[in-house]
């Protein structure tokens, strides 16, 4: 894993320079821009375009709610327009950022007496960082789908008694196959919120799974990625 640390300056409320690019996995980075007075609800989003681009891609934050930076988790599709662009930006280069966006979030009233499931394939985990770190008192369990095990982004910075690791192309992880095969075989108590976020095909298994287990969309929150 490789670190390229950047200088930042604040230019105004939208731009920013790049603080920081973290390598994660060969394809996957943590982008770190400077927080400052950037408020957000852990869960919402953010609208990233680059200077001198016409286009601008949504990303979950990453980063909790009283953190020193804004961060955002990118997953560079090679074949793709915008996340190469991201992956090769240059310290100086300015960024641009709108929002936060969206109601994918906690309510805290919920937090003293529930219980909090995150569903997440992929970079889906942002939101989840956000809030695991926004949260430290959650009783919550981390459910993450992926690939190979070294994709279990930022895994050490989560409690290993609710970080349930789901790999389908390794067994690097504590289920062999996809989450929805830990979904099935696990039982959750009534008074859980579930909190869905990553591609539509999981978002739609693990609906179907919940809703046979008998929970309603009430305690169901999602956030569809593609």
């Amino acid at each position: 894993m490789s670190t390229e640390v950047m200088q930042v300056i604040r230019i105004d409320e939208t731009f920013y320079n790049v603080k920081e690019i973290r390598r994660l996995t060969d394809e996957t980075f943590s982008l770190k821009l400077p927080g400052g007075r950037f408020k957000f609800k852990a869960g919402q989003h953010i609208s990233l375009g680059i200077q001198g681009d016409y286009q601008s891609r949504e990303y979950s934050i990453y980063s909790g709610e009283n953190d020193e930076n804004l961060e955002v988790l990118v997953k560079e599709v090679k074949e793709g327009y915008f996340s190469p662009k991201l992956s090769h930006l240059k310290k100086g280069d300015l960024v641009e950022v709108n929002g936060p966006f969206g109601k994918f979030k906690i309510e805290e009233k919920h937090i003293p007496d529930n219980k909090f499931v995150f569903i997440a394939s992929g970079t889906g985990i942002a939101p989840f960082r956000s809030m695991v770190r926004t949260y430290p008192e959650l009783d919550y369990l981390l459910i993450h789908g992926v690939r190979y095990g070294h994709e279990a982004y930022d895994k050490d910075e989560y409690d290993p008694e609710r970080h349930i690791l789901c790999t389908t192309g390794d067994k690097d992880g504590q289920v062999h196959g996809r989450l929805t095969k830990y979904l099935k075989r696990t039982s959750f108590e009534k008074n859980t919120h579930f909190y869905l976020c990553g591609n539509s095909n999981m978002i739609f298994d693990a609906l179907e799974i919940l809703k046979n287990k008998g929970f309603d969309r009430d305690h169901i929150h999602c956030e569809v990625y593609f």
